[in-house]
């Protein structure tokens, strides 16, 4: 079992690395973390280029679905994007927001802060700031947030409950936020659980759909609501890099194991949750 900076050092490195790779690469793996198929299509993600706001530089095809899309921003809000990567969700949010908003994408991958700035300062955006910091702890004060966003991203995060209860922590009384995430209906095979690709590649840090909700509703966060669902399928020619005989056949016995879903949820306007109170009293 990996200790939690483990998984953090695995995910960093990875994460690194495909900042510098071209989209296709990215687009033809799992959330662009290796084993590439022959299969040459976007395995996880959807398609953002018809979304206002979208630009190609800062779109690695890392995502497993349209957050912003679900999100309800509007005009003059403070959104931040939790895992913001090269910036394609914040540029989105941002043309919601507009001039009168603001954006904060926290990410950190410093290869991949550098990156988002940079698409920033092309795009002359002054109102889209991106921080380095971990979402276990984010560089961001306490209920100054009106809508948090998320792409692909907290399935990454070893501990799960102090990331969202970092997330309820930033938002205002009233606040929101949609995540896409990925997560799992049934056990997945030894070899993808294990795997360092697969850490990075969205699937071996995933836990229970059933859990990831009763985590949020823990959290503190009221009408939670699961705003779309689909199944993910791993094509054979990456399964066969961390699978055997016997676990491909197990795999394809019960397939729809894999799920990438959009969640919704509201911060409270009552006082702070118990669960956000126990992990403030650690930091």
């Amino acid at each position: 079992m990996k200790s939690n900076q483990e998984i953090k050092d695995i995910v960093m490195q990875k994460y690194a690395e495909i900042a510098l790779q071209d989209k296709t690469s990215n687009l033809s793996s799992c959330c662009g973390a290796g084993g590439c198929t022959t299969e040459v299509y976007n395995i996880m993600s959807d398609n953002y280029e018809k979304l206002q706001g979208y630009n190609p530089e800062a779109d690695l095809g890392l995502g497993c679905g349209l957050p912003t899309e679900f999100a309800f921003i509007k005009e003059g809000s403070v959104v931040l994007d939790m895992g913001s990567g090269a910036g394609n969700d914040a540029f989105i949010a941002r043309s919601l927001t507009g001039v009168s908003g603001k954006v904060i994408g926290v990410d950190f991958t410093d290869v991949m802060i550098s990156k988002a700035r940079l698409n920033a300062e092309k795009l002359g955006f002054n109102n889209v700031e991106f921080r380095h910091g971990d979402i276990e702890n984010l560089p961001i004060n306490t209920e100054t947030v009106d809508i948090v966003v998320s792409n692909c991203v907290l399935n990454l995060v070893p501990d799960k409950r102090r990331a969202f209860s970092e997330m309820y922590r930033v938002l205002k009384k009233g606040g929101h936020f949609s995540i896409s995430d990925v997560v799992l209906k049934g056990k997945l095979p030894e070899g993808l659980q294990t795997a360092a690709e697969m850490y990075a590649g969205c699937v071996a840090g995933a836990m229970q759909k059933d859990e990831y909700l009763e985590i949020i509703k823990e959290t503190g966060f009221k009408n939670i609501k699961v705003q779309k669902e689909k199944v993910i399928n791993i094509p054979d020619d990456i399964l066969t890099n961390y699978l055997a005989a016997d676990e491909m056949a197990l795999y394809h016995a019960n397939k729809n194991i894999i799920y990438s879903i959009t969640v919704y949820g509201e911060k409270a306007t009552e006082a702070i949750s118990d669960t956000v109170t126990k992990y403030l009293a650690v930091k």
